[in-house]
């Protein structure tokens, strides 16, 4: 399908520049930024793979046609992940129901389970689970995964598991023509690579830190809400990202090493399994990922007729801020053109 094309302000044309002033703008401005308000939603707790507890908000509006789930990033939770509540006030004033949760060991689904991430080798299930308990609430068919950055990995993952689970003998109350697909912005799609590249240059070893402290405080707050679940001295270990994985994630997956989880969690080689429509936005200048990924993410999904690839020169990592003229050529109504995008191609789905 087509889609307009995307150009950030001058002074944007750097992902860096990006990446970062779109954080600290966005974290001050997104509510100015948007003419839709925030949905009557509802707490719910659900019930993901395993049956770990995870904490969410679902709001449907009248006449919902369809339902949206998403989930966020590496770090934060709901309350301060307002990209992922941009979409939820968007998504909802054009009709869809929405669902957005903490995903393992992120904000209030923290609290309810000391449960660690898996990158998606399990929280792809986690989002068809919730799935078939929000049919039961009332959200309407066909359900579309979203999600950015590692939240991009999960939502997937999603796809391959709803490929399975609704095929299984299990009867989870929807099945595989129930679900929609997926919709992404700058997912992970390899963390062996992209790690190494990240603590490469000197943002990149900026970058890393910042989120490596934050995975750090988040296990700090699991040890406080689970006493005895986790050692002291591993997470005082756990200094970096790749140190996060090594004390803390690989021995309760089964792993030997961070190199074999990354290589088995990594979404790039899920990419030519998916036979649900999938669209991947991608900018080449995204400063988390290595730039050698992009050649490999082109050949797999020039391949399989399921994925739309929306690959541009400029972005960041999870940025997409448009300049005025975008704005006007694609005809949006606010300068967050990655979501625009979604919801357009969404729209497109259903016809």
């Amino acid at each position: 399908m087509y889609f307009p094309p995307y150009n950030p302000p001058l002074f944007l044309q750097n992902g860096v520049a990006m990446t970062v002033y779109a954080s600290l703008w966005g974290s001050l401005n997104w509510e100015k930024s948007t003419k839709f308000p925030e949905p009557p939603y509802k707490e719910q707790i659900f019930r993901g793979g395993q049956g770990v507890p995870i904490f969410g908000w679902v709001a449907i509006p009248k006449n919902a046609h369809s339902t949206i789930i998403g989930t966020y990033g590496i770090t934060g939770d709901l309350e301060n992940q307002w990209f992922l509540r941009l979409l939820g006030r968007k998504a909802y004033t054009q009709g869809y129901a929405v669902v957005l949760f903490d995903w393992r060991a992120h904000g209030k689904t923290a609290n309810l389970s000391p449960t660690l991430t898996s990158d998606g080798l399990y929280e792809g299930e986690d989002f068809v689970r919730i799935a078939a308990t929000a049919a039961k609430m009332g959200c309407p068919s066909k359900f579309w995964f979203t999600g950015y950055s590692l939240g991009g990995q999960l939502a997937l993952w999603a796809v391959k598991a709803a490929m399975e689970l609704t095929q299984s003998t299990e009867n989870l109350g929807i099945t595989v023509s129930d679900i929609g697909g997926a919709a992404v912005i700058c997912p992970n799609l390899d963390s062996r690579r992209s790690l190494t590249y990240l603590v490469s240059y000197p943002a990149g070893k900026y970058f890393e830190a910042r989120i490596a402290q934050s995975l750090k405080n988040l296990a700090w707050q699991l040890h406080q809400a689970h006493p005895g679940s986790f050692e002291k001295e591993a997470i005082e270990r756990a200094n970096s990202i790749w140190g996060f994985d090594r004390e803390l994630v690989i021995g309760r997956l089964g792993f030997s090493s961070p190199e074999a989880y990354y290589d088995a969690s990594s979404a790039l080689p899920l990419l030519k399994s998916l036979s649900k429509p999938t669209l991947i936005l991608y900018a080449q200048d995204d400063p988390f990922f290595d730039p050698a990924i992009v050649p490999d993410l082109q050949a797999i999904c020039a391949k399989n007729p399921a994925i739309d690839l929306l690959l541009t020169h400029h972005g960041g990592h999870v940025g997409y801020l448009s300049s005025n003229r975008c704005q006007r050529q694609a005809q949006d109504s606010d300068l967050w053109w990655a979501w625009n995008r979604i919801l357009q191609w969404l729209e497109q789905q259903s016809k």
